[in-house]
């Protein structure tokens, strides 16, 4: 006996065939892309680690503006940080200490609120974290913050870049979006050594993509139990003769009072 092929279930049949692959193939490239994310995200978090100390700590940060390698300006300033326990961001309290003009000064960081207090006028106000504080340093720049709470970051692959010092790194590049519009960048691509999980190399972008800073992270040393960057390399996007160099040192585990990060107590606060 012929068996009669049914010409519309073959069509079927096969129709059956390409969604089932189909619909495999898409799961893989979704469980690739989870998986890439995961990567990423580790990535950024072992770094952050490498970048900030757990405990509550003050570190003196002394910004030197440059303009085709001469000095145009100098500042001063005491960082307080203290991580929060509910979410692993940082709160921050920066003091101005020089020059003599800004000193007194505070600048608040508490959430994703940053408010600058000048004791002449005896009152605070809102700043963005884009707001540049000194040369291409800004307010956000000198906080401190964890990527990995305020990125969302992808893995783009391994290369082998030059750092500061112009040695070759191998090296994880990672590009990062941020979370929510009040972060200090909008995009960002990272680079971080695969050895050590040191910062290397960043380069910061606008919301509209354009090339705002590049950074290089050098100058590590043993600061409170982790080798960490004691130096930030900061060159503007367009003009690369504008270079801000951010060094950190004195670096202290202390307590810090809950009152610190109270915008009212500002006007008190005489750390």
């Amino acid at each position: 006996m012929k068996t009669k092929f049914n010409p519309h279930f073959i069509k079927a049949a096969l129709m059956g065939v390409i969604i089932m692959f189909g619909l495999q193939y898409m799961d893989f490239s979704k469980a690739d892309t989870s998986q890439n994310v995961l990567v990423a995200k580790e990535i950024l978090q072992r770094s952050d680690e490498i970048r900030n100390p757990d405990t509550p700590f003050s570190t003196r940060m002394i910004l030197t503006e440059y303009n085709k390698a001469k000095v145009t300006d100098k500042m001063v300033l005491m960082v307080h940080s203290k991580k929060q326990q509910n979410n692993a961001q940082y709160r921050s309290l920066v003091a101005f200490l020089q020059p003599s003009r800004d000193a007194g000064k505070l600048m608040l960081q508490n959430g994703n609120e940053i408010w600058f207090y000048d004791p002449s006028a005896k009152n605070s106000i809102r700043l963005s974290a884009q707001q540049r504080l000194m040369g291409q340093a800004s307010n956000g720049d000198v906080m401190t913050t964890n990527f990995s709470l305020d990125y969302e970051a992808i893995l783009l692959g391994e290369t082998v870049i030059k750092d500061a010092d112009k040695k070759s790194r191998a090296a994880y590049h990672l590009h990062m979006t941020a979370k929510k519009n009040n972060v200090t960048y909008a995009f960002a691509d990272f680079w971080v050594e695969k050895k050590s999980y040191h910062p290397i190399k960043a380069k910061f972008y606008s919301s509209s993509k354009r090339l705002m800073k590049i950074a290089y992270y050098r100058r590590f040393q043993k600061e409170l139990g982790e080798i960490r960057p004691t130096e930030v390399l900061i060159i503007d996007g367009v003009d690369t003769n504008k270079v801000t160099r951010m060094k950190m040192n004195d670096y202290r585990a202390i307590t810090i009072p809950e009152a610190w990060f109270q915008r009212s107590y500002l006007p008190r606060f005489k750390g």
